[in-house]
């Protein structure tokens, strides 16, 4: 299919592309990948009357690392993939932007842009989620900055106002001595995943757990923070009791769809599995990283 007609602008400024959305509010899409947005628009399954391009917008393609991390609207997904800042200083991101779609769409799409798509089964938004990042949002207004925790508002839907631009994303600092997991599940390899986790997991001097963050995609309308399983770890020993307590506690509050993929009972069970597995495996490398 081809997508409805539009008016394409290419604004080469922040403050034109500012002014522009002000403008058009409502009927403006914005276009930094586009691997997200052109197949929408293909299958109409948006139609907006302009379509904003912004990669000719200087500033944004920058990955800037000193204690936190932040990544511009512009930062490639393959470029953030295997940049040495992006793996020193949040090997979670790291570990989950591979599983991202294909190297030829991360070769276009944006971090960014697959935050500001908000697919409730999308890796990078559940990884900003579990690591408390903040989406920072530019408009004639000024800039504000939002939790990743609040800006996911159901499948597809923000908290970014019509006349608002994702700028960028910002890590907190990764903990010393943290270990990490993304493990995710899918029917074909790079297919949406029917449940995923992201774990980060810090370990006491005694082994006990002394903090966690864990969330899910694919298991609810946007990412799923598992505080109460977070809660049920705090002081507990890193092992394999605690860790299905913790499994059991998360699964049980999750409201999975059900589908023509699976079951919300299945993806019950995937999150499950997956969530023990990726604490195992986030206990061993805080261990490793304590060594």
């Amino acid at each position: 299919m081809k997508p409805a007609p539009f008016r394409y602008h290419r604004p080469e400024t922040l403050d034109e592309t500012l002014a522009l959305l002000a403008e058009i509010g409502d009927d403006a899409a914005v276009l930094a990948g586009g691997q997200s947005l052109v197949p929408v628009l293909a299958l109409r399954l948006a139609s907006p009357a302009h379509v904003v391009d912004v990669n000719r917008v200087p500033g944004l393609d920058v990955i800037a690392a000193n204690g936190s991390l932040a990544l511009g609207a512009l930062v490639r997904q393959q470029a953030a993939c295997v940049a040495q800042a992006v793996r020193s200083s949040q090997p979670l991101l790291a570990e989950a932007l591979p599983l991202v779609g294909h190297r030829e769409t991360r070769g276009r799409g944006t971090v960014v842009g697959s935050l500001a798509h908000a697919d409730p089964a999308a890796e990078l938004p559940t990884v900003a989620v579990a690591l408390d990042a903040e989406i920072a949002l530019a408009s004639c207004r000024g800039v504000r900055t939002v939790p990743a925790a609040e800006f996911f508002l159901a499948p597809f839907m923000t908290a970014r106002a019509p006349d608002e631009l994702v700028t960028e994303v910002r890590f907190p600092a990764w903990p010393a001595g943290a270990g990490h997991a993304f493990l995710e599940f899918a029917r074909r390899s790079h297919d949406f995943a029917l449940a995923a986790v992201a774990v980060l997991l810090q370990l006491d001097a005694d082994g006990a757990v002394a903090g966690a963050r864990l969330a899910f995609a694919g298991v609810g309308s946007t990412p799923v923070r598992a505080d109460g399983a977070e809660d049920a770890l705090h002081g507990q020993p890193a092992g394999e009791e605690s860790f299905r307590a913790a499994a059991e506690a998360a699964v049980a509050v999750l409201d999975p769809p059900s589908d023509v993929l699976a079951s919300a009972a299945y993806r019950r069970h995937v999150a499950r599995v997956l969530l023990i597995r990726a604490l195992r495996q986030a206990a061993e490398r805080a261990r490793e990283e304590r060594a």
